[in-house]
């Protein structure tokens, strides 16, 4: 019998004394496989981040055993990650659109009305390693998501990535305001022929923040941070749509006094007499742990979660306060640069943090998918407004943006990766279909 199995992977004229060494070379293969996830169990994460963060130890704030599995989130095409591995390649027919053709673009975010020189910036296209990831199809995109609904809660980079897309899809048909408010940060927007709902939710920390006492000196540019407490204003909104994608990061930058059950037990950068800085992390990773608990919690929630990663800034010769900039014209090569130090540290939360959680929501049969855009991010340092982002003869004070993205620019390829998740999900749908069929029939 193993005879004709090597025959058949090999042909028949492989002699039985080859055969004997290639089965003694397969065994000792397979024992090693089966001993490398012992030694290396953080195979589990992107393999970029192997040669980063070796030197580092999760987070003793981490949930045991969450190392344990592999993050199970990468679209396959023709068997290759489209996220972690790959590099930006020249694509002469970008862009798709213009800031003369969509209006959905935020001034600050105009580059080319506000007199950004280069154009190159907007003729990159990321190209996976051994495969690729298709231009953005707008129809494809409204097939799948006919009579469904979709919401991008965070901050200004989720608002961001919202007017991406609704600039993609302006190629086909533009939405109808649909809000139920006149407040900016909670729009909501319907494309009528395909009965398509896009929503965004303001929520810079994802749980309830707000602005420390002003009559008080010491809080003086200061945010108070619920870690434990739900932000309502989109945790009892969400029920009602199919796909959630939630990404918050650079508001945790600023200082901020830490609250758990309602009393202060520590703070970041705050420096406050007798408070305990816990620093940034200590605040991020509650703060995705309270919302991703809130949403497996909702007892009528059946949609698909995205957790949009971490989208690293780019500021060179100095912090955005310091005269910080990002002026380069070209995107790294993969082996230019790494992410590191602090980004990293965001990013490996949340990883964490989403693991945890995905592992609680399959008890309840909820779905939660990671939109891994952070290895492909950090090599765009030629993507932001920087000083383009209104008039040089404004009088306004305004640092240099190397955080938010210009649009048209890298930031489109987000919604690339996402309608290729959104592909992924109708195969998982189909196959969980077929499987039930099958198991059906053989009960019977």
């Amino acid at each position: 019998m193993k005879l004709h199995f090597m025959e058949f992977l090999f042909g028949k004229n492989y002699t039985l004394h080859k055969t004997s060494k290639l089965v003694l070379l397969i065994t000792f293969s397979l024992t090693v496989l089966a001993t490398i996830p012992l030694f290396y169990p953080s195979l589990g994460y992107p393999i970029f981040l192997l040669r980063n963060y070796s030197q580092s130890s999760p987070s003793n704030d981490m949930k045991d055993g969450i190392q344990e599995e592999p993050i199970n989130h990468i679209p396959k095409r023709e068997n290759c990650d489209i996220f972690t591995s790959g590099e930006w390649v020249p694509n002469p027919g970008a862009p798709y659109y213009t800031n003369t053709t969509c209006w959905a673009i935020h001034e600050h975010q105009n580059c080319m009305k506000y007199g950004r020189p280069d154009t190159d910036f907007i003729k990159w296209r990321w190209k996976p390693d051994g495969c690729e990831l298709p231009i953005f199809n707008p129809a494809q995109f409204f097939e799948i998501v006919r009579g469904k609904s979709m919401a991008f809660v965070g901050d200004s980079l989720a608002r961001n990535q919202m007017q991406s897309l609704i600039c993609l899809l302006s190629r086909v048909v533009y939405p109808v305001d649909a809000s139920y408010t006149t407040d900016e940060n909670f729009k909501r927007w319907s494309y009528t022929n395909y009965n398509f709902t896009l929503a965004t939710f303001w929520t810079p920390h994802l749980i309830t923040s707000k602005e420390a006492d002003a009559n008080d000196p010491t809080h003086t540019g200061l945010f108070n941070l619920y870690l434990d407490e739900f932000n309502q204003d989109w945790t009892n909104q969400i029920e009602e749509f199919n796909y959630v994608i939630i990404s918050v990061g650079h508001w945790f930058f600023r200082p901020t006094i830490f609250y758990e059950n309602h009393k202060i037990v520590g703070c970041n950068y705050c420096l406050l007499y007798n408070v305990t800085d816990l620093t940034m992390f200590y605040g991020y990773r509650k703060a995705f742990r309270t919302a991703f608990r809130a949403i497996n919690s909702l007892e009528n929630y059946y949609g698909v979660t995205f957790l949009r990663t971490f989208a690293p800034k780019h500021f060179e010769n100095g912090k955005w306060n310091e005269g910080g900039n990002c002026l380069r014209t070209r995107p790294f090569r993969s082996n230019e640069t790494t992410l590191n130090g602090t980004d990293l540290e965001l990013y490996m939360v949340q990883l964490e943090e989403f693991k945890v959680a995905e592992r609680e929501g399959k008890k309840k049969g909820l779905k939660f998918r990671l939109l891994d855009i952070t290895p492909a991010t950090i090599l765009r340092p030629d993507g932001h407004p920087c000083r383009y982002g209104h008039w040089p003869q404004e009088n306004v004070t305004l640092y240099n943006d190397c955080v938010h993205w210009c649009l048209p620019g890298p930031i489109d390829t987000w919604n690339y990766f996402l309608l290729e998740m959104l592909k992924m999900e109708g195969v998982r749908l189909a196959d969980e279909k077929i499987h039930s069929s099958i198991d059906r029939k053989q009960r019977i």
